[in-house]
């Protein structure tokens, strides 16, 4: 998916404030930050520091007050929303606590819906896409199936494979185990190290220290300002390298 150790996210002096009722409320603040391609970070905080509004605006989901963003070698600092949406849509792969896949739309056509946006991929590349990514998440047996027959870890891996589906240069997941059970859980962060293991960068908000500890890099946010930078000194996969037989047994 990218080359390790070329930048990839730039992140210089970003400030976010929110404005409401002639209240500012500086969510951010002074956020200096490199990302390299082929990393699987982790952002900390206790509830309320700013590290969701970090991520939103890593994902493009919402723009900086001030300072500079680049990702990809795209400025996107002070872009339009439609420039935004295209680079969203084609860089960067989302994984959310609740899953947020559509009910009324079959699994495959969950993992395609991003695709369809893509004017540089054609109907038969969505579909290769497709069936590759689900595979990678061992969930190509359920392409016809729809989320409400699905476990919660399963939806999970469905939200996986979409987020991987466009071969995005960054995948952001936020609290991506905050929904399941341990043991789903650990499968969930087992594939995630998979993954980053064939070349997928990740960033990963999360409050759970054991598995900010099985990323690279932490990063500590307190108050909007990033306190701490660790890095992990370990490999991405650990002693918790994945075992196909376990997809099934954690269904």
């Amino acid at each position: 998916m990218s080359n390790k150790n070329k930048t990839l996210v730039t992140l210089k002096s970003l400030d976010k404030v929110f404005y409401t009722d002639e209240v500012e409320t500086h969510a951010l603040k002074n956020i200096n930050l490199t990302i390299y391609s082929g990393e699987y970070i982790a952002i900390t905080g206790p509830s309320g520091c700013g590290k969701s509004t970090l991520l939103s605006l890593l994902g493009l989901l919402d723009t900086p007050t001030k300072g500079v963003y680049q990702l990809a070698g795209h400025d996107a600092s002070d872009i339009d929303t439609d420039e935004r949406a295209r680079i969203r849509n084609k860089e960067i792969g989302f994984v959310f606590q609740s899953f947020n896949l559509i009910s009324d739309l079959t699994i495959e056509e969950n993992v395609e819906l991003p695709l369809t946006y893509r004017t540089d991929l054609t109907a038969d590349q969505r579909r290769q896409s497709v069936v590759s990514a689900l595979e990678k998440v061992d969930m190509a047996h359920r392409a016809k199936h729809y989320p409400s027959q699905l476990s919660g870890g399963q939806q999970q891996r469905v939200a996986v494979a979409r987020a991987i589906a466009g071969d995005p240069s960054i995948i952001l997941a936020d609290e991506p185990t905050g929904n399941l059970d341990s043991k789903n859980a650990e499968m969930v962060m087992k594939l995630l190290e998979v993954l980053n293991k064939e070349g997928a960068t990740i960033c990963m908000v999360t409050h759970d220290p054991a598995s900010a500890k099985r990323t690279h890099r932490i990063i500590e946010v307190f108050d909007g300002e990033i306190v701490g930078d660790i890095s992990n000194n370990v490999g991405s996969m650990g002693d918790h390298a994945l075992k196909g037989s376990e997809y099934e047994l954690l269904d």
